[in-house]
């Protein structure tokens, strides 16, 4: 058998060992690995025909479901590259990042006015009875995925993956998935970690079994009901799935479990502790890596235990702690975190952005510090960066968009502490007495995806940046979270 394969293929021969095991489930739907194969057929033939080609972008803008996946597989079996983004995107921000990516096809919009230029299909979309539904021939994309970011800017970029659509399945046994299990799937398929370990999944013959969004009574009930062997979560699910399970223990059963795998946002020790104790520390797995995946680091419960509260070692490319000349610094020093990728590693690329590199090692803002052993400690998940609930939220870009409201003269917005979240947003807001918060919150969510929208805001009269247009973030936020703690 090749080393890799075309993702086409793949299908294609996972329908014909097992046509009628089941692919993806959500909610009341399920479709076999033989209906995703013929329905993904019919659907490619559709998309070539409102003229995607090899190569091409396309948009999807589609809720978790089964049509998200069939779109994504029609998407590979012509070559070209899914490009997964919020369906509840405002339309100006979805704009702009079309726009960026020049897609061929939007796949899940109501109203094709929205995007003159561009064709686009609605979600629901079917396509002709008449197209065929049998094989089509091996194309490769350049990319596998070209998922988006807000970026420190503001402005949205595109991560093109530098893997083709020709697939090499050690990287899903890399993250300890085995053939024809069961994989819960949590998050938004239109996140990176959700997209890339279900699709993986998918490659490797998984039942995926999608929540719609995520609840905790319906993640508890998965579990046992499909027998689920591997999952991703981020800590704010984990907190939710442990207190739930401390009110009614018996619905919950982590017997199926081989790897429970988290990532997206640091996890609170306490959080951690408590899965250990749920499920055993060998099948809990941390993993630290970004979208660009230049390095990964990794450890499971066992290790953490040792090495309590890092996020892992690399295991793949390297990682390392500069200072601000870009000098390594000794153990136990806060720096900045970079990352290396190996030689032969398939480079991603931007779309709308530019890396921040020293030399020949890049990096995602995050600062940290490393163990003797060469165990690596996050001390914040960037300097301005705010991930909450797993997601993660750029400062500036709800600053730009609180900059278009006529009253705000100024702002700076900042990740506050949140048991349930781990942050929230909060935005300090200068401006005139007499404005109000629900003014600004309707305006945000012309602009915004929900996620993104402050959670509170405070009004002061006081500048809030220098001359230079610079703002004492660290202070602002120390002195909000002193607030909150006087009431």
């Amino acid at each position: 058998m090749p080393k890799t394969q075309p993702i086409g293929r793949i299908i294609r021969e996972l329908a014909a060992r097992d046509p009628q095991r089941p692919a993806v489930t959500c909610g009341a739907q399920t479709i076999s690995r033989e209906q995703l194969e013929r329905r993904s057929n019919r659907l490619a033939r559709a998309y070539a025909r409102l003229g995607v080609e090899q190569g091409d972008f396309v948009t999807i803008a589609l809720p978790n479901s089964v049509e998200f996946y069939l779109a994504t597989v029609a998407i590979w079996k012509l070559g070209a590259v899914p490009q997964p983004v919020s369906w509840r995107l405002p339309l100006r921000e979805r704009q702009a990042i079309v726009e960026l990516a020049g897609s061929s096809l939007i796949v899940g919009v109501p109203n094709p006015a929205d995007h003159p230029g561009t064709t686009s299909v609605p979600a629901g979309f079917e396509p002709s009875a008449d197209l065929d539904d049998g094989p089509l021939p091996d194309r490769i994309s350049p990319s596998w995925k070209a998922p988006t970011s807000g970026g420190s800017t503001g402005r949205p970029k595109l991560i093109v993956d530098g893997h083709s659509g020709e697939i090499d399945l050690d990287q899903a046994r890399s993250l300890l998935m085995e053939p024809d299990e069961c994989q819960l799937v949590c998050g938004p398929l239109y996140h990176n970690g959700p997209f890339s370990f279900s699709s993986l999944g998918l490659f490797m013959g998984h039942h995926l079994v999608v929540l719609p969004r995520f609840e905790t009574a319906a993640a508890i009930d998965a579990i046992r009901i499909h027998r689920v062997g591997w999952m991703m979560v981020v800590p704010t699910m984990m907190q939710r799935i442990w207190r739930a399970v401390q009110e009614e223990p018996e619905r919950f059963d982590p017997s199926s479990l081989r790897v429970v795998l988290h990532t997206a946002a640091a996890c609170p020790e306490w959080v951690k502790e408590a899965w250990i104790g749920l499920i055993g520390p060998e099948r809990l797995w941390e993993m630290y890596s970004g979208t660009e995946s230049q390095a990964v680091a990794a450890l499971n419960g066992t290790e953490w235990l040792r090495h309590r509260g890092s996020v892992g070692r690399p295991m793949v490319g390297e990682m390392t702690v500069l200072d601000a000349d870009g000098m390594p610094v000794p153990p136990r020093v806060v720096g900045e975190i970079f990352m290396r990728s190996p030689q032969d590693h398939a480079r991603y690329r931007y779309v709308g952005a530019e890396a921040r590199s020293h030399g020949d090692w890049e990096s995602l803002g995050d600062l940290g510090w490393m163990d003797e052993d060469g165990y690596l400690y996050l001390s914040d998940r960037r300097t301005d960066l705010i991930v909450s609930g797993g997601a993660n939220v750029y400062p500036a870009e709800v600053e730009a968009a609180l900059s278009e409201h006529p009253a705000v003269l100024s702002s700076v917005v900042v990740g506050l502490p949140d048991d349930d979240l781990g942050q929230r947003v909060h935005a300090v807001v200068q401006a005139p007495v007499g404005t109000a918060a629900e003014e600004l919150l309707a305006h945000l969510e012309e602009r915004l995806a929900r996620y993104k929208i402050p959670r509170s805001i405070e009004f002061t009269d006081q500048l809030l940046r220098d001359d230079a247009g610079k703002a004492r973030r660290a202070a602002i936020r120390d002195a909000a979270i002193a607030r909150l703690n006087t009431r």
